[in-house]
């Protein structure tokens, strides 16, 4: 869990987070990343497009409203698996509401948590929404501090935090790769190789288990915006009618 109703505990777990009046501080990564943006996601690829951009890593900001403590926590996901993992691992059980949205390419789920239906997790996921962002969960723990803010004022204390949270966030735009794989004989490799180096190929591998002779299999991934331009660089200087294999 994270923070508390005093600030002992929020450095007890050495999860700073910023005041209102202060900058906004950059989480240490206590969920790795890497697990939490993984490429292996449980959403298909029409779900969540060819290339999204994301936050790197978690950020968190605090705000006092009207005597109650709002701590907004933005960190990436992929799948609704990750985002329960995430909600676990910064949730406080103490706290009056753990009030939480995310949005995975077309998948999208919120939840209230005891609030008035309406007044958190719908603002929240419109705030991600028009955040442009992909990919990312936010949750925002409340405090309540002893005055009720009213609907309307739920509505914009979830909404303000949320979205305070997200511009806080170093981004970075994610493309999706593509498998893909050429049978060549081996006096075209050094042209294949050329070629694939200048698109920044990755994961090269080649199988000479093809069934003929002086020939192997060079198989890698590309950037979905490179597809195109490989081939047509490939058969153009390789000067053959090459077939290409294609997987996302």
């Amino acid at each position: 869990a994270i923070g508390g109703r005093g600030g002992s505990n929020q450095m007890r777990m050495g999860l700073p987070v910023a005041a209102a009046s202060t900058a906004l501080v950059v989480l240490p990564r206590r969920i790795p990343v890497a697990s939490l943006l993984s490429t292996k996601s449980s959403m298909t690829s029409d779900s969540v497009g060819a290339a999204f951009t994301t936050i790197r890593e978690m950020v968190s900001v605090e705000k006092e409203i009207k005597k109650s403590k709002f701590i907004a926590i933005a960190g990436p996901i992929s799948s609704e698996q990750s985002a329960q993992q995430f909600l676990s691992q910064v949730r406080d059980p103490r706290a009056t509401h753990n009030c939480w949205a995310y949005k995975v390419g077309d998948q999208h789920r919120s939840s209230d948590d005891g609030e008035p239906s309406g007044t958190a997790g719908k603002p929240m996921l419109s705030a991600i929404s028009s955040s442009g962002l992909d990919r990312v969960m936010v949750v925002v723990i409340r405090y309540f501090g002893g005055i009720k803010l009213g609907t309307g004022g739920l509505v914009r204390a979830y909404g303000g935090v949320t979205s305070d949270c997200l511009k806080t966030a170093s981004t970075h735009l994610v493309k999706s790769k593509v498998q893909m794989g050429v049978e060549v004989t081996f006096d075209l490799l050094g042209l294949v190789y050329n070629q694939l180096q200048s698109c920044q190929a990755q994961d090269i591998k080649e199988d000479y288990d093809t069934g003929k002779d002086g020939t192997t299999m060079v198989s890698f991934k590309v950037d979905f915006d490179q597809v195109d331009q490989l081939e047509d660089a490939i058969k153009s200087n390789c000067r053959r009618d090459l077939v290409f294999f294609k997987s996302i």
